[in-house]
């Protein structure tokens, strides 16, 4: 073989390596589906006093206790991702997931679905089941990863059928399946008890006029 033909046929060789390690990081790319747009609202609904507003790409919480909801499926075998920062520590908000029927008022999300709690307030007065992280006095924290307020947090929340695992910054804070043993409600404010589904919306919890987030991602990654 002479060196023209060998050369032409490490030129082909080293392109089609390229073309194939670009088509798997666009598809590594593609496998999260951006539920929110950075531009406005489209795919959401708001119930509930305050609500949630853009600024520069990224939703930020008005007032409350309002629930903004993602309006278009319920979704079940997913990793959801969840970028967000607080104003400070006690900022109380959360993740809710599982909610059986479109909501009215947040109070059905609270007590039909889950809570994953946003809030690292109560971990300073030793509640380990009310804090960043946990199915809100569902769950007890395994960890408490949340950043000092201002600093960006990655909340993953796997769905796999019944079972729920929450990650924060690369840490497991929950892992809890339907059926796992639970504390009684200790408060008035506390959800009702009971299972949940595997299929169900999700939503944000906008809580008071103190309690400030900021959410810049929002994402899902279906599992097969």
């Amino acid at each position: 073989m002479n060196t023209l033909n060998l050369r032409r046929k490490i030129g082909i060789s080293c392109t089609f390596i390229f073309i194939l390690l670009t088509i798997s990081l666009h598809a590594q790319k593609e496998e999260w589906e951006q539920l929110f747009n950075g531009k406005d609202l489209s795919g959401w609904e708001h119930t509930g006093p305050g609500e949630f507003i853009v600024e520069d790409g990224v939703l930020r919480t008005v007032g409350g206790m309002g629930l903004l909801w993602y309006s278009r499926e319920k979704l079940q075998n997913i990793v959801l991702r969840v970028v967000y920062t607080v104003r400070n520590n006690d900022t109380n908000s959360g993740i809710f997931i599982r909610i059986p029927e479109e909501p009215t008022d947040p109070l059905m999300a609270v007590n039909a679905g889950y809570e994953v709690q946003i809030d690292n307030g109560f971990r300073h007065l030793h509640d380990d089941y009310h804090c960043t992280g946990v199915l809100y006095s569902f769950t007890k924290a395994a960890a408490y990863p949340q950043k000092r307020p201002g600093e960006w947090n990655v909340m993953e929340i796997t769905l796999e059928g019944p079972r729920t695992v929450v990650n924060i910054n690369g840490k497991e804070v929950t892992d809890f399946t339907e059926g796992d043993e639970v504390p009684q409600e200790k408060r008035w404010f506390e959800p009702d008890r009971g299972p949940r589904p595997d299929a169900g919306y999700i939503g944000l919890q906008n809580h008071d006029d103190f309690s400030v987030v900021l959410f810049r991602e929002i994402s899902v990654k279906r599992l097969k």
